[in-house]
């Protein structure tokens, strides 16, 4: 994973969360996703999926809901960018 890929894929995590009324300001890649950390609940965690399948073309299975919940935000900027690559691989 390059560093621009992490840092776009970063960013729109940030935003999205800011807009579903998240605070981001103590969240950093060692942050767990769910109550552990950011405190997303199923629905937030649907919806950051649905939000990230838009942007960059990937797909979470509806089964992975509980794995994300357990993902900290560098697991899941890293599982992201994983599944573009493929995606774009599988593409050309």
């Amino acid at each position: 994973m390059n560093d621009a890929t992490a840092a776009e894929i970063r960013q729109f995590l940030l935003d999205s969360l800011t807009e579903m009324n998240y605070s981001t300001d103590d969240i950093d890649d060692d942050t767990a996703l769910g109550p552990a950390g950011a405190d997303l609940e199923s629905l937030s965690l649907a919806e950051l999926a649905v939000r990230v399948e838009d942007r960059f073309g990937v797909r979470f299975d509806d089964d992975e809901a509980e794995k994300l919940a357990g993902m900290t935000v560098g697991e899941f900027i890293a599982a992201v960018a994983e599944r573009r690559a493929a995606a774009a691989t599988a593409g050309s």
